[in-house]
């Protein structure tokens, strides 16, 4: 059950991409592919998930249960996980009931939800929340939204040393910086963690900055003492969680070369646009962007 899916190790591809306004600049990405590990247990997630599971298995709980919305890829990839790997799962939804796609794929993954309301679900940072969640499955162990704190954290460290396996088949030596979006700024801090001030990681912020994103990256890395903790963030939530407008979708769509969705790698790519245009990156800079998948929810704008 969870012990069986702590053996899975997905291995994500790094591969160059080729865009016209990249090559203008002489600048060079490559592509961290997490969309392709896996049909369904697909981009940031799993990465985020590994270590609450472990601590879940050493716990001795039998399943997961988590939060998230109507969209969620964090619930999509726990609910497919718990599937494939014989676990239950317990969804707890902000707002009220409906049937997105994704909705419709936890219920077929059989994963347990609840709908919160949007009261409810603000509550969730609450000392107490979990204890009537706990008396409700206490086989099953409390994940936070996203996969988020240093857990999270930890599982996307690996992504440093995979990216560094594969510089040599792209014909790179080094590199400069990692650029990705960001949602709660656990995916970054692993970064930052595991880079140890090495190399900058730049961060887009799919929420607006008054979400905490800075806070919470504070207060993974702040604890690890790191004496030069080389990161940045920028806003490019467009002016909300979720607020996709005509530039974006048309942004997404004349980017052929790669599958995009307007939540998050959208929103990160078209502020690198803006950023390598407007001469922050000199010439010969190689950066290589984090594709944190979440391509199930674009069926929701669709």
């Amino acid at each position: 059950m969870l012990l069986s899916c702590l053996d899975w190790h997905p291995q994500p591809r790094l591969e160059p991409l080729h865009l016209d306004w990249l090559a203008r600049a002489g600048v060079e990405v490559a592509v961290l592919r997490l969309d392709q590990i896996d049909p369904l247990i697909s981009g940031n997630k799993w990465f985020k998930l590994v270590h609450h599971v472990r601590a879940a298995h050493e716990a001795g709980a039998q399943g997961i249960m988590s939060l998230g919305g109507a969209y969620s890829n964090h619930l999509h990839a726990l609910a497919a996980a718990g599937k494939r790997f014989g676990f239950p799962t317990v969804g707890l939804l902000r707002g009220h009931p409906q049937e997105t796609p994704t909705v419709l794929d936890l219920k077929a993954f059989d994963m347990d939800l609840h709908w919160l309301g949007y009261g409810g679900y603000r509550g969730r940072h609450a000392a107490d929340f979990w204890l009537p969640w706990q008396a409700q499955y206490p086989h099953l162990h409390p994940v936070p939204e996203g996969g988020s704190g240093l857990p999270g954290a930890q599982g996307c460290m690996a992504w440093v040393t995979s990216a560094r396996e594969q510089l040599a088949a792209l014909g790179w030596a080094d590199y400069h910086g990692w650029w990705l979006a960001c949602g709660t700024g656990t995916s970054l801090a692993g970064l930052v963690l595991a880079e140890a001030g090495q190399r900058a990681v730049y961060g887009v912020l799919a929420v607006p900055q008054d979400h905490g994103v800075a806070q919470q990256v504070e207060s993974i890395v702040g604890p690890a003492g790191l004496g030069n903790a080389r990161y940045e963030l920028f806003d490019g939530s467009r002016g909300g969680f979720a607020r996709v407008d005509a530039e974006l979708v048309a942004f997404i769509q004349a980017t052929g070369a790669i599958e995009l969705e307007p939540l998050y790698t959208g929103k990160a790519l078209m502020l690198l646009k803006a950023r390598v245009e407007a001469g922050q990156f000199a010439c010969g800079t190689r950066l290589i962007f984090v594709h944190t998948g979440g391509l199930q929810g674009r069926r929701g704008f669709e």
